[in-house]
């Protein structure tokens, strides 16, 4: 009788041992259903690349904003600038000239060749424009014709700066008909328009007490170079 009582009690220990290898089965089949699956597992790095290209579109921003900044202060420096910046030079006004004439050569017994001189005695540079309007004697008919090829820079005014001179050669007598006396000389400014006139008639200081002149009388185009203007009339 003590046998079967033997079975029975390691009976009743198997089973227990059984329940509890199956409480601590099901203990780990929950912690298994727990545990990230693999498909979880490759979301996260998808997750963390999201901050990723936030961040690369942030620079994007920055330096498409960086150009239009830099392309407005270009805009705005070209503005400011251009030909408008540049200094205009006035025309030689006769307050400003200081006229002389002297005859050439200074020894010559006749005063048919005259170097005719403007000096610039103001404070700025001024242009002077063509040629004088030059009449020789108070009862002249007619302004002294001009030498047209004379002209050293062809429709360019000459500009003198304080101080400089620029000079017209003037032939008095050519040899022509109806000589006649002259006491005085005097001259208007070219205008920047050929033909024009700019100023009032400037005496000129005689060189000597009385000129004879004629119709073969002739004057040259403004110049800084006092020999070439001398040049055209002294052959004649």
């Amino acid at each position: 009788m003590s046998t079967p009582a033997c079975r029975n009690h390691k009976s009743a220990k198997g089973w227990k041992s059984y329940a509890t290898g199956a409480a601590v089965v099901a203990a780990l089949l929950a912690s298994t259903a727990c545990q990230p699956t693999a498909a979880d597992g490759s979301d996260d790095p998808k997750a963390s690349d999201r901050p990723s290209a936030t961040g690369s579109a942030k620079p994007s921003g920055t330096a498409s904003a960086q150009p239009g900044g830099s392309s407005g202060n270009t805009g705005g420096t070209g503005g400011t600038g251009g030909s408008g910046d540049k200094d205009t030079i006035a025309a030689c006004t006769q307050d400003a000239l200081a006229v002389s004439a002297v005859k050439e050569p200074a020894d010559s017994k006749e005063a048919r060749h005259l170097l005719i001189t403007v000096q610039n005695a103001g404070d700025k540079k001024c242009n002077l424009y063509h040629y004088p309007h030059v009449r020789l004697g108070a009862n002249a008919r007619t302004t002294v014709p001009v030498i047209q090829d004379s002209d050293p820079d062809p429709g360019a005014p000459v500009t003198i700066a304080p101080g400089e001179e620029a000079h017209a050669a003037l032939l008095a007598s050519g040899g022509a008909r109806d000589e006649y006396e002259a006491k005085s000389i005097t001259l208007r400014l070219h205008g920047r328009k050929l033909g024009s006139t700019a100023s009032e008639p400037i005496d000129v200081p005689m060189p000597v007490d009385t000129l004879y002149a004629d119709d073969g009388q002739l004057v040259t185009y403004w110049t800084t170079a006092s020999g070439a203007a001398l040049d055209f009339i002294t052959s004649k």
